[in-house]
């Protein structure tokens, strides 16, 4: 089984999108998914959209909803202690970490002796300079799938 963990906050536009477009390249990979998206404390519809969504996939959507926004990294560490998943993925709601890799990825943590698969972005074409700045190098990671260890 795959978990694609999703922290969110202030997400409620954002999650139909991201589902739809994360559904479409998952139907290939071969295996269970789950999703678990983390409620962060937002102030919009997300909780709302988030049961909604729960309700219409309910074998396969599950939510986790804080009382206020704790941050990023709370809502990970939520996410990860509810996962069921062999593999395991962070990705953004906002699809930022394009879910079109996940195949990709899927199968090379699968076919390799490795716990960890990532990607990284090779440019920040069209983002401010300051976007772009890393002190270690001008590329940024974007998403990672693991397998948990034994």
């Amino acid at each position: 089984m795959l978990s694609i963990i999703v922290p969110c906050y202030n997400e409620a536009d954002a999650i139909p999108y991201f589902f739809a477009a994360t559904e479409e390249v998952i139907t290939g990979l071969g295996c269970q998914t789950e999703y678990i998206f983390v409620n962060d404390g937002s102030k919009d519809e997300t909780l709302t959209v988030l049961r909604n969504l729960h309700q219409e996939h309910p074998d396969r959507v599950r939510y986790l909803s804080f009382s206020r926004n704790f941050g990023k990294e709370a809502a990970i560490f939520a996410g990860l202690k509810a996962s069921r998943g062999d593999y395991i993925t962070l990705m953004d709601a906002d699809l930022q970490d394009p879910p079109e890799l996940l195949p990709q990825m899927f199968e090379l943590i699968q076919s390799k002796e490795v716990d960890c698969v990532g990607t990284r972005r090779t440019t920040r074409k069209g983002e401010p300079p300051i976007r772009s700045f890393s002190p270690v190098s001008s590329t940024k990671s974007s998403i990672a799938l693991a397998r948990p260890r034994s």
